[in-house]
């Protein structure tokens, strides 16, 4: 039975991209030598229709969202994660973008915002070290068949959301609960929140990204003992406030179910299903 939480995919994926007419012989296909020592892939460029799905003005229940396409949130998300995590440069390609992340169990990604089987299949091939993910923005069911052996679906159903900021939200966030400290800095370009007990123990916290005119929402997290007192609403008010006197006029994010939840109440939008695949065995999407 489906789940209640991604019945919202239905209404994205008429946002997936529509299958590529090229191929190309991997073998003679460029690359560029990444500090891991793996090469990102580079298949040649292909035309830009206007009425490709991927170029068309992003539309929430008749909302237009901040982004003029999906694939531009597409490329804020990738730069604003590899910000967030101190990761590579995201280095470009017709299909999307590779990073080094430098992880145990998650040495590089691949993010493709132009997913179709022709162009998985042939990553996921070659692509056989462990630690490799790859992320696209298309239902779990539409990306499985197409994952080379040795590849498997990783970390659940996601989505990619986004919001214009600063958001204006629905209900405000109110005061932080008797007991708690909230402390934000930022360094490098990422600012940081996080909520302590009076006492030091760890509640609540979450990042948040700035590049250019956006700015990438990460690991927003709260402890299970501290749930339902609002501490994410307010992490995440935090957040995008700093963000938005940064000069961020756009946000986005990867979400989980949960996660959706909360960032619905918050103002962001979904904007496409994202999933994410794994060579090798099982390890945290970090």
């Amino acid at each position: 039975m489906q789940s209640p939480a991604f019945a919202g995919a239905s209404k994205s994926r008429a946002l997936a991209p529509a299958q590529p007419t090229w191929r190309w012989p991997f073998s003679s296909r460029p690359r560029t030598r990444l500090a891991s020592g793996t090469t990102a892939l580079h298949p040649p460029p292909h035309p830009r229709c206007n009425n490709h799905p991927w170029s068309s003005p992003v539309t929430y229940e008749g909302e237009v969202l901040p982004f003029a396409h999906t694939a531009e949130a597409v490329r804020a998300w990738v730069h604003g994660w590899s910000a967030s995590r101190g990761a590579a440069e995201p280095v470009p390609s017709a299909w999307g973008f590779t990073v080094d992340v430098g992880l145990h169990g998650h040495v590089m990604r691949h993010v493709l915002h132009s997913a179709d089987e022709a162009t998985v299949h042939e990553i996921t091939q070659h692509a056989t070290a462990p630690g490799v993910w790859l992320k696209a923005f298309v239902p779990p069911e539409a990306l499985e068949p197409w994952l080379a052996p040795g590849w498997h679906l990783a970390g659940g159903s996601g989505y990619l959301m986004s919001a214009s900021l600063p958001i204006t939200p629905t209900r405000a966030p109110g005061p932080l609960p008797e007991g708690y400290q909230m402390n934000t800095w930022t360094r490098d370009g990422v600012t940081r929140a996080l909520v302590r007990t009076a006492d030091g123990a760890f509640a609540a916290r979450g990042q948040v990204a700035v590049t250019g005119h956006s700015a990438v929402v990460d690991q927003v997290e709260t402890d299970p003992a501290h749930q339902r007192r609002g501490l994410g609403r307010l992490v995440m008010h935090r957040l995008t406030e700093a963000a938005a006197e940064q000069g961020a006029a756009a946000g986005v994010l990867g979400a989980t179910p949960e996660g959706r939840s909360l960032y619905e109440t918050t103002g962001w939008r979904v904007l496409a299903p994202l999933t994410s695949a794994l060579r090798g065995p099982d390890a945290a999407d970090t």
